[in-house]
Parts: C-alpha cells; sequence; structure tokens
C-alpha cells in the first residue's frame, strides 16, 4: 500500500474542516503534461502619435496555454503584482513548478499576462512618464527576509522563503533577476490595465481573474467593467488597505497612517456605486477606535449607509491573506470593505486551513503548490 502522506491529510482537512474546500484529491505534479493549443497575443492598446512617428500604447501582452484535459470550462487570467511580471506565475527561483503549470495539471486553461507598459507589453517613456525601480535591500526586507526586520507584528513567522533572501545567495539574485522598472503613476497603470484587461475578456469570453498585490485594484476594476465576463475572483493580498497606504514602523506602535491615494476605497479610478459616486468625496470615510486586535491595523471604511458596490456584487470572490506577510494586518480590512459595500467575499487567512509561514510572494515559496492547491479547491466549490 502507498504510504499516506500526512501532511497533505492534515491540509486537506483543515480546508474541509473550514468550509473552504472540496474533497477533490491533490494534482498530481508527475507525468507529461499535455497542451492542446498555447500562444500568445497582445490584447487591447491604441494608436498614438509620437515625436518618432505612430507608436502603440496601453497593449498587454498575454502568454496562454490551454491543457488537453481540460476540466473547467473557466480559464484563469494570471495578473502579476508591481515590479514583477508574469514570469512569478510560471516557475520558482529555484527552479520548482509555478502555479501556471498547477492549473494547467488541474485542468484550466491559463492566461498569463505582463501588465501594460511592462516586460512583454513593451515601454514608451514619452506615454508612460517616469519609472519606479527595485533595489536589493528592499526587495528583501519586504518580500523575502523580512523575519529579521520585524517592520510589522507579523515578519517574524516567514519561514517559507527558499533561502537566505538576501544578496550572495543564488535563489534570491534568481529572483531579483526578474524584477522589473514599473510605470510610477498608479493611476494610470490602474487605467491602463482595466482598459487592456476588459479587451482580454472580450476575446477569450468568461473567466476567472487571479491577482497578486498591485493587481489586486485592476481585478476590482476589471469586473467593474466587464462583469458578465468575470466568473470568479481570487484576490491574492491585493493592494490596500482601503483609502490610504500604511507605513510600518516597528514595535511597539507598529502602524502609522499614510495619506489617502485610494479614493473609491478599494481604487484609485471609478467604480459603480449606487447611490453614484461623482465625486471622491462623495465617498465620506470613518476609521475604527481600535482595531479588531493589537497586532492590525485600524480599518477605514464607509460611513453608514454605505453605498454599493453594484457591477461586483454577485462574482465569487476570495481574499486570502499570508501568515507573515506586510499585508497581514490589513487585508481584513478590504473584506470588510467589500463586505459593507454589498460584495460578499470569503477572507482566509492561510493559517486557518494549515498553511503556515508564508510571505507575500507564497507563489515562489517552498509550499506555492500547497496555496495552489487550496486556491484551486474554493474555485471548485464556488465558482460554477
Amino acid at each position: 500500500m502507498k504510504p499516506v502522506n500526512v501532511r497533505w491529510a492534515m491540509f486537506v482537512l483543515a480546508m474541509l474542516v473550514s468550509g473552504c474546500a472540496s474533497v477533490d484529491t491533490p494534482v498530481s505534479m508527475q507525468g507529461p503534461l499535455v497542451i492542446a493549443e498555447q500562444g500568445y497575443f497582445h490584447a487591447g492598446g491604441r494608436l498614438v502619435q509620437s515625436a518618432n512617428g505612430q507608436i502603440m500604447t496601453g497593449q498587454m501582452f498575454v502568454q496562454y496555454q490551454i491543457p488537453q484535459d481540460r476540466r473547467h470550462p473557466y480559464p484563469v487570467v494570471m495578473i502579476h503584482g508591481g515590479g514583477q511580471t508574469g514570469t512569478n506565475f510560471l516557475s520558482t527561483p529555484d527552479g520548482r513548478q509555478g502555479w501556471a503549470e498547477y492549473f494547467l495539471r488541474a485542468g484550466y486553461a491559463v492566461y498569463v499576462v505582463d501588465q501594460a507598459g511592462r516586460a512583454r507589453s513593451g515601454f514608451f517613456t514619452e506615454a508612460y512618464g517616469k519609472t519606479r525601480r527595485p533595489n536589493t535591500e528592499a526587495m528583501s526586507n519586504r518580500f523575502t527576509a523580512f523575519a529579521q526586520s520585524r517592520e510589522w507584528p507579523q515578519a517574524h513567522l516567514h519561514t517559507q522563503w527558499p533561502g537566505t533572501g538576501r544578496v550572495g545567495d543564488a535563489t534570491y539574485e534568481r529572483f531579483f533577476a526578474s524584477q522589473v522598472e514599473d510605470i510610477a503613476d498608479l493611476d494610470l497603470i490602474e487605467t491602463l490595465n482595466r482598459d487592456a484587461g476588459a479587451a482580454l475578456l472580450e476575446r477569450i469570453g468568461p473567466a476567472i481573474l487571479l491577482t497578486h498585490s498591485q493587481s489586486g485594484p485592476l481585478g476590482w476594476l476589471i469586473a467593474n467593467e466587464r462583469p458578465k465576463l468575470v466568473k470568479g475572483i481570487v484576490a491574492v493580498e491585493p493592494s490596500g488597505p482601503p483609502f490610504a497606504e500604511v507605513a510600518f514602523i516597528g514595535a511597539p506602535n507598529w502602524f502609522k497612517d499614510g495619506a489617502p491615494n485610494r479614493f473609491h476605497g478599494i481604487t484609485r479610478q471609478p467604480l459603480a456605486f449606487s447611490p453614484a459616486v461623482t465625486s471622491p468625496r462623495d465617498l465620506q470615510v470613518v476609521q475604527q477606535a481600535a482595531p479588531d486586535a493589537p497586532d492590525l491595523v485600524r480599518c477605514r471604511l464607509q460611513a453608514e449607509p454605505a453605498r454599493q458596490l453594484v457591477h461586483l456584487a454577485g462574482i465569487p470572490t476570495l481574499i486570502v491573506v499570508s501568515e507573515s506577510s506586510y499585508h497581514a494586518p490589513y487585508d481584513h480590512c478590504t473584506a470588510r470593505f467589500l463586505t459593507q459595500a454589498g460584495v460578499a467575499n470569503d477572507f482566509v487567512r492561510l493559517p486557518q486551513v494549515g498553511i503556515r509561514g508564508n510571505g507575500h510572494m507564497m507563489m515562489l515559496e517552498r509550499n506555492n503548490l500547497e496555496v495552489a492547491a487550496f486556491l484551486d479547491g474554493w474555485l471548485r466549490r464556488r465558482v460554477r
């Protein structure tokens, strides 16, 4: 008899007890993966005049694969976060299988994008303006080796990065090699990718959006533009919290409120509210007097009665946050904002389903396929 994988059994049991998983067996990552169709295209974009003649801006590079054994009607569109590209989902820095392959083996068609104005989508300084660029120290302190810095209360719980997470470690340097400059104007990022994402769905039809970090608002915006074409949203640590950023200042106070910048709550660009929002000032904001727990931020929400997000309501939505990420103190605020605005959602902290030690880049960490299996289980149960 084949021995039981005890860790996997405990993981599945935890998901079942929490009500967040199906009874599907784990996907086998062994053996040939048969692809029926693959290729690439560019979604969206428009021709504009430049000093050197006509150029195209706003197009989004899309790489896709469709498995021969396709068992799900809706493809998964994977949208990376800030400073990243679609490589986040293709593999890991230490050479293991990534989320794209997991979902292909699970029977989904998979579309992996490079955001407009970045990587294979192309960049024109004249059109897109200033950039922001990563550096090794910032990436280590935020993504890979933050357990020692302890800038936020949960940071010391990080155990899943495959290596030291610092310069001099081969895995870290392969990860850092994938970091790219991107557009500094976050309003422009939202506008370009909202439009390109809508064009992508018009081309491929109904789909599931899987977003991460900076692309979280893109998921809300694309669904707002094409609600009938979005069959589910998996928001992995989406940018937040609502209305304003949070700065991390370490113990004992931990958090400092930043300046307001998401004037539509979870996005910079407009969303369809009822009653309609004609000015950002229409959304009256209140902040909790005290946080839900000492290691959490005080959420900003709408003053009651809250305006409703009419286009997002009814779309199955999952918000996932890891145990030790800088998102752990505040992603619950995004879930609460959506609930208050009439958008039912499942908010899951990964330790609740037996997945511990992860940071923000969970799709690259040692247990990345366990996280993928949880997301797959949720989709099987909630998206029809």
